[in-house]
């Protein structure tokens, strides 16, 4: 009888895995604040660049569930990256999913920020300056498994 209750008490042991989430901003400021808000809200591991390139890299060596780009960095855009990296998994023998993309932007209004957002796999846009809450909702909308930290 004491053996069933010492089983009760502990606890349980999610096997769920965390959820991965590759962010490229060039403002090393704003991506850092943004893994801290994803990292303490939601259960998932954040890697982190500030130039495309090695982004593009990271994309390339790991899988993740969702990209978080900036629009706008010097010589490759979110865009071009999101781009890139699609045409790469596309080509990959087996070929792999393409995670969905959601973009950084200050300039949101612009006429090509907002046509990308009709392509495919670019799952919405978050304006600069951005509120954690409206963080954590878009990425929700696009990992509807990610779990919250209690």
């Amino acid at each position: 009888m004491k053996r069933c209750a010492l089983l009760r008490k502990r606890p349980v042991v999610n096997l769920v895995a965390a959820k991965r989430i590759l962010i490229v901003d060039d403002d090393v400021s704003l991506m850092r604040v943004t893994r801290e808000a994803l990292t303490s809200f939601l259960r998932c591991e954040v890697d982190t660049c500030p130039t495309p390139e090695y982004g593009f890299e990271l994309a390339l060596k790991k899988t993740y569930d969702l990209l978080i780009f900036d629009f706008q960095m010097p010589m490759i855009d979110g865009a071009m990256l999101f781009f890139l990296i699609g045409k790469v998994y596309n080509h990959s023998v087996p070929p792999r999913i393409v995670p969905p993309l959601v973009l950084i932007s200050g300039k949101g209004e612009e006429k090509r920020a907002q046509e990308l957002l009709k392509e495919a796999g670019v799952h919405g846009m978050l304006a600069k300056p951005f509120a954690i809450n409206q963080l954590l909702h878009k990425v929700r909308e696009c990992i509807p498994t990610i779990e919250s930290i209690a």
